[in-house]
């Protein structure tokens, strides 16, 4: 008796990830998240390319069910195009945003300081394949609570590509925002989409490294909310740098602001997060000297720096926390 196949999960995976990669190089996949009809002839101009060739390449994004046909040579995104977005951030973060490590693995366990100087990651790679992991993965559960807070003002550390902050700034129209990254790719990328999304007037772009706070909180001033997306285990090992930036985030918000923190915890256990947080603490740990600090202690760091109390949700992202301190 013959055996039904299962579906394809890995080729439909790989095969999405890839054309959703080639789209963004091509810089169109902010057009097509607007998810209004887009015609060939503005796609080519979006990605400066020749009006055939985009064409070529939209046939084979509908051909895959990533694109619907709206009309002749119009089209708009599937239904199931925000879910494809997210699946394939986990691809592109883990093979892509990661290259350098997977490529080198001798190299850093002969020499972990040497390889870290001489491999490193993109920075674009890592803050765009970030905003479709947390499209999904961590975003709502902090959209939530920084909408709860009612912020005038958000500052969010290691803001990458400005994802969150985009976002935000879409469903508060009176607010404002600042976007802190260390990265220039990144930060050329946040501007670039917030521009796109009709926010860029109401965001400020600073390219500082988030140590920089500790000596110089301007970024911080008149915040109502600070956020911080897995950059604040960077600096876990850096002395008092961890606990300097976090009171001066602490001093800097407004009276009842909070301080979100998005987060890992290592080697998570649960079935469903075992796997890849299996493997970003092994790429964190062998590869950016970064030791995941655990929940208990996530908790400690905040009572240390002064806040009145703390709490910690999970992400539906593997191994990821959402950690809540009010002022």
């Amino acid at each position: 008796m013959s055996r039904i196949s299962p579906p394809e999960t890995a080729a439909d995976l790989a095969a999405v990830a890839a054309l959703l990669e080639m789209a963004d190089r091509l810089g169109i996949v902010p057009l097509l998240e607007r998810g209004e009809p887009v015609t060939v002839a503005e796609l080519a101009v979006a990605a400066d390319v020749p009006g055939e060739g985009m064409g070529n390449f939209l046939s084979a994004l509908v051909a895959a069910e990533l694109l619907v046909p709206t009309g002749v040579k119009e089209f708009r995104i599937a239904d199931d195009f925000a879910d494809r977005i997210y699946q394939s951030g986990y691809l592109t973060w883990s093979l892509r945003a990661n290259q350098p490590y997977l490529q080198n693995p001798a190299a850093f366990l002969r020499d972990p300081a040497g390889a870290a100087a001489q491999f490193q990651r993109n920075g674009r790679e890592v803050a765009v394949s970030s905003r479709w992991i947390g499209s999904q993965g961590f975003y709502p559960a902090a959209t939530e609570a920084i909408l709860a807070a009612r912020p005038k003002r958000i500052v969010d550390l290691g803001a990458g590509a400005a994802g969150l902050l985009i976002d935000l700034l879409g469903r508060l129209p009176e607010s404002s925002g600042v976007a802190l990254d260390m990265s220039a790719g990144a930060c050329q990328e946040a501007a670039r989409a917030a521009l796109a999304a009709g926010v860029g007037d109401r965001l400020e772009v600073v390219e500082r490294p988030i140590q920089s706070v500790a000596d110089d909180p301007a970024p911080l001033a008149g915040a109502d909310v600070i956020h911080a997306g897995f950059v604040f285990h960077d600096i876990v090992q850096e002395g008092d740098i961890f606990d300097r930036v976090l009171r001066r985030c602490r001093e800097a918000l407004r009276p009842g602001g909070i301080m979100a923190i998005t987060d890992s915890v290592p080697y998570a256990s649960a079935e469903r997060e075992r796997r890849f947080s299996a493997l970003f603490t092994y790429l964190h740990a062998g590869f950016m000297n970064v030791k995941l600090p655990p929940e208990e202690d996530w908790l400690a760091r905040f009572r240390q720096a002064g806040f009145d109390q703390a709490q910690c949700v999970p992400h539906r992202f593997p191994g990821g926390r959402l950690f809540i301190a009010t002022k």
